[in-house]
C-alpha cells in the first residue's frame, strides 16, 4: 500500500462547533495537521482585528482550515457516491483527485501571516505565494509530508491553490464564488461573531452540488439555497468584514507597524525596543523561516513593549491598539472628498501628526459577479445551475434576487480621525475648543457634510 492510499486504522475526529465532527481518514491528512507550519495557524486569528468588536471571534485559521477540509471531504464523498466518472472526459468525478483536493483544502491558508491582510499591506507579502512556497520548499515539514506521495505532489497541490491545476472541478471546490473555503468561513465567522444572518443551508447546498466537465454546478431545484448563501455572504461583508471599528483598528495597526519601521529606518529606535523578529521585514530581505516565526502573539508582545517606548507616537498607537481605543470615522463621497485637507489641517493644528492619526479607507465587495473575464489574474467562475437534461444556466439569468445584485458593488469610503476631535475631554486646552467645534460641524450622522455656514 502506498502512502497516498494509507488509511488510519480508525478514523480520527476533531470536535467542531460548526460541523460537529471533522473526520480524518487518511494518514497524510493527520501528518499534515501535525506539521510545524500547520500548527502555527492555531496562533493566528481568523478575523484579525474583528475580534476587538465581536468578542467571541477568537477562532483561528487552524479551525477554519480544518473546516474547509471537512466540507471538501463531504463534497468528494457526494461526488464519488452519486456522480462517479464512467468514462474519461464524461464530466463525472474521478476519485483519484480526492487526495489532491483534500490536501489543497486543508493547506489553502497556511501562508497567512499575523493580522494577515494588514501585515501584507505594510510589508508587501502575498499569502498565496507564501502558501505555495511552504508547500514546495524542501525545508518545510509540509513539503516533506507531501513528497512522500510523489516528488511532484507538492507542486500539484500548490497549483490548485494557484488556480492552475488542470481539473476545474478541484479548483472550484477550493476557490470559486461558492466553494469550501467561503462556505466554512461564512458559517464559522457567523457562529463566533453571533451574527445569525450569516448562516445558510450548507447541507442542502452540498446535496445539490454536482461535477460536470467545466467544473461544478448546482441542481436547478437547489437555486433557493444558493440564493440564501449569496445573501448571507452579502450580509456578513456589510456587518462584520466591513465593520467601521474593525477597519479603524486595522488603521491603527497599520500606523503602529509603520511608525516602528520609520523609527528603525531613521536609526531612532532605542536598542531595548528593537523588534528583532520583524527586522527582516523592515529590511525587505526576509526568508520563509523568518515569516514562519511570526504569529499574532509575537506582534502583540512587541506592542506591549512599545507601549513604554520613549517615542510618544509609537507608545500612544500601541496603547490605542492594545487597549482598544479606536479612531472615529465618517463616510465621505466624491462630493465631500475635497473637505479632507481642511479637516486634516484642523487635526494637525491641535497637535496630532496626521500621518499617523488620520487615514482614508475604502471597502467594497461585489456580492455576485456573473461576468467571467479570463483576462484577469484570477477570474471568477460563474455559478451555474444545471437542468435535469444537463443544460446549464448562469444563476443571475434565473434568479430575480441575484439578478438585482449582480455587478453592483457595496461598501463605503471612510475618513478616520482621533475621537478626541469630537470628544476632547476635560483635559483638552480651552484654546482648541473653537477648532473642535468647527471640526464637529463637518460630521453629521457619521457622514462628512459641508456645513451650511461654509
Amino acid at each position: 500500500m502506498t502512502y497516498a492510499q494509507q488509511r488510519l486504522p480508525r478514523e480520527k475526529v476533531f470536535r467542531d462547533p460548526v460541523h460537529n465532527y471533522i473526520y480524518v481518514q487518511h494518514q497524510i491528512i493527520l501528518d499534515l495537521i501535525n506539521t510545524r507550519e500547520f500548527q502555527r495557524l492555531r496562533r493566528i486569528k481568523q478575523l484579525g482585528t474583528a475580534s476587538l468588536i465581536f468578542h467571541g471571534a477568537e477562532h483561528s485559521r487552524f479551525t477554519h482550515s480544518l473546516g474547509v477540509y471537512e466540507i471538501a471531504r463531504q463534497i468528494c464523498d457526494n461526488f464519488q457516491r452519486n456522480y462517479p466518472s464512467q468514462t474519461p472526459g464524461d464530466g463525472g468525478w474521478d476519485d483519484r483527485e480526492r487526495l489532491t483536493a483534500l490536501c489543497a483544502a486543508l493547506l489553502h491558508d497556511i501562508g497567512h501571516g499575523p493580522y494577515s491582510h494588514t501585515f501584507e499591506h505594510i510589508f508587501h507579502t502575498d499569502h498565496e505565494a507564501i502558501t505555495a512556497e511552504i508547500l514546495t520548499s524542501p525545508e518545510t515539514e509540509v513539503n516533506q509530508v507531501l513528497r512522500r506521495v510523489s516528488p511532484t505532489f507538492p507542486a500539484e497541490v500548490a497549483s490548485v491553490i494557484q488556480k492552475t491545476y488542470p481539473n476545474p472541478q478541484v479548483v472550484q471546490m477550493i476557490s470559486s464564488q461558492i466553494d469550501a473555503d467561503r462556505m466554512d468561513y461564512l458559517l464559522r465567522d457567523a457562529y463566533f461573531t453571533g451574527t445569525e444572518y450569516g448562516t445558510f443551508d450548507l447541507t442542502r447546498i452540498l446535496r445539490v452540488m454536482r461535477p460536470y466537465a467545466g467544473g461544478i454546478a448546482f441542481a436547478m431545484n437547489g437555486m433557493h439555497a444558493v440564493e440564501d448563501y449569496i445573501i448571507s455572504r452579502f450580509q456578513m461583508y456589510q456587518q462584520v468584514y466591513f465593520h467601521p471599528v474593525s477597519r479603524s483598528m486595522e488603521v491603527i495597526l497599520d500606523h503602529l507597524l509603520g511608525r516602528a519601521n520609520e523609527l528603525y529606518q531613521a536609526n531612532q529606535t532605542d536598542e531595548s525596543f528593537i523588534p528583532h523578529l520583524l527586522l527582516p521585514f523592515f529590511n525587505h530581505e526576509f526568508d520563509l523561516n523568518d515569516y514562519l516565526n511570526l504569529d499574532d502573539g509575537v506582534l502583540t508582545t512587541y506592542f506591549i513593549h512599545w507601549r513604554d517606548s520613549p517615542d510618544e507616537i509609537l507608545a500612544d498607537l500601541a496603547h490605542r491598539f492594545l487597549d482598544r481605543k479606536p479612531l472615529k470615522s465618517a463616510e465621505f463621497t466624491a462630493a465631500t472628498e475635497s473637505l479632507l485637507p481642511k479637516l486634516r489641517e484642523m487635526i494637525r493644528s491641535v497637535g496630532f501628526n496626521t500621518d499617523y492619526y488620520t487615514a482614508t479607507d475604502n471597502s467594497y465587495d461585489l456580492p455576485y459577479d456573473d461576468a467571467y473575464d479570463p483576462k484577469v489574474t484570477y477570474p471568477l467562475t460563474q455559478i451555474e445551475l444545471q437542468e435535469p437534461d444537463g443544460s446549464l444556466l448562469e444563476l443571475s439569468t434565473v434568479s430575480d434576487l441575484v439578478n438585482a445584485m449582480r455587478g453592483k458593488f457595496s461598501g463605503d469610503q471612510r475618513f478616520f480621525f482621533p475621537k478626541e476631535m469630537l470628544n476632547p475631554g476635560n483635559d483638552a486646552p480651552e484654546l482648541f475648543q473653537p477648532i473642535y467645534d468647527q471640526f464637529g460641524a463637518y460630521i453629521q450622522n457619521n457622514q462628512l457634510i459641508q456645513p451650511k455656514e461654509s
